[in-house]
């Protein structure tokens, strides 16, 4: 008794008026969009410009379309050039069938055109994009789904897809394991995984693409040992299998390699990119300072002492102030002189007399008061 299972969508396409719109091209379309972005913001990280991503995309997608379609017609021929094989069918791409192998090695060749004309690394730019590569393929494999391809050994499991039979292409109904989902979530693992290893050691010279290519090659080989799917084999194993326990190999020596040529990570990934944002950062720190400045000159708090808020009386009455005060002390100073001198006059000198002179000491007193100031 089947008590839970994922259900397979009953069609693969809804037509929009005469335009069919394909739940496989949109997994792969947003796929790459997504790809795309997280690309975009890792480049920007490492020095490059925004949308510098993107640019190269425009390259490296067609190329990657064509080179996964490629893949998949010279691995699988017989439905295409075989006996009652239909060649026209080879250009069909929204019904399903692209290899992911070719598909990153096309891929790369018009990354590495963008690259060029840019002036950019290929490796760096690589290593900026292998997240969202991995990302991208978790989204696509859903088109798998949509199409119900792709499945592996029969199952009971509580989360075993359910497929449709369909005579037309030998197509037996039943519960399958999702290796859709299996190889989805393996890549989800491996985005994180490569993040992480990023930040923690640096990786750079195309080491993080490096690390992205072996460790979906580790997952891909056991998925694909679980298809049912039609492929050729060889010494008994699956023609994926093979393509993924080579490439893992090559990816491993490269990482190991490149880490003993060059250690680190580039510097420079884009000429020009680090002076054009060191310039615009300084101009908007000089923009924030101007902005301060004129903010503090207009404030009237700044000056305003006795909370009254008029700047100019204030600048007015504090000299006033100081003066009154001078003269007061001026005036004390000449009134203890002149107590002096009149206890000093001699005894035989009348009254008036000794006042005549110490009125006539007050000025030089008043003198020497004023350069004591």
């Amino acid at each position: 008794m089947e008590l839970a299972f994922i259900p397979s969508p009953s069609v693969g396409v809804v037509h929009l008026g005469p335009i069919p719109l394909r739940g496989y091209a949109f997994c792969i379309i947003i796929g790459v969009f997504v790809g795309v972005w997280l690309g975009n913001k890792r480049w920007v990280q490492r020095g490059g410009r925004s949308g510098t991503v993107a640019d190269i995309a425009v390259w490296a997608v067609p190329f990657g379309l064509v080179g996964g379609r490629l893949y998949h017609v010279i691995t699988t021929y017989e439905p295409y050039f075989g006996k009652d094989g239909h060649p026209l069918n080879a250009f069909k791409v929204w019904e399903g069938g692209l290899g992911i192998w070719g598909a990153v090695a096309l891929g790369a060749v018009g990354a590495w055109i963008g690259c060029r004309r840019r002036g950019i690394p290929l490796p760096a730019y690589a290593d900026a994009l292998a997240p969202g590569l991995a990302l991208g393929q978790a989204i696509g494999r859903w088109g798998n789904w949509f199409n119900q391809e792709l499945y592996g050994k029969p199952t009971d499991v509580p989360w075993a897809l359910k497929i449709s039979s369909d005579p037309a292409i030998g197509r037996v109904g039943g519960t399958y394991h999702p290796t859709f989902l299996y190889e989805c979530l393996w890549c989800i693992g491996v985005a994180a995984l490569v993040i992480w290893a990023d930040k923690r050691f640096r990786l750079g010279h195309g080491r993080a693409f490096a690390l992205y290519v072996a460790a979906y090659c580790a997952g891909r080989a056991w998925i694909e040992y679980m298809r049912v799917d039609e492929a050729h084999h060889i010494l008994g194993l699956r023609l994926n299998v093979w393509t993924a326990l080579i490439v893992f190999v090559l990816a491993v020596v490269y990482f190991v390699v490149s880490a003993k040529k060059a250690p680190g990570r580039e510097e420079v990934v884009e000429p020009g990119a680090l002076e054009e944002r060191a310039a615009a950062e300084a101009a908007a720190a000089g923009k924030k300072d101007e902005e301060g400045k004129s903010a503090d000159d207009a404030s009237p708090a700044a000056e305003d002492e006795d909370g009254d808020g008029d700047r100019d009386k204030v600048s007015v009455e504090k000299p006033a102030a100081k003066t009154e005060k001078k003269t007061e002390k001026t005036e004390q100073t000449a009134k203890a002189a002149k107590e002096a001198k009149a206890e000093q006059a001699p005894a035989g000198k009348p009254e008036a007399a000794a006042a005549d002179e110490a009125a006539a000491d007050e000025p030089a007193a008043e003198a020497a008061d004023s350069k004591k100031s």
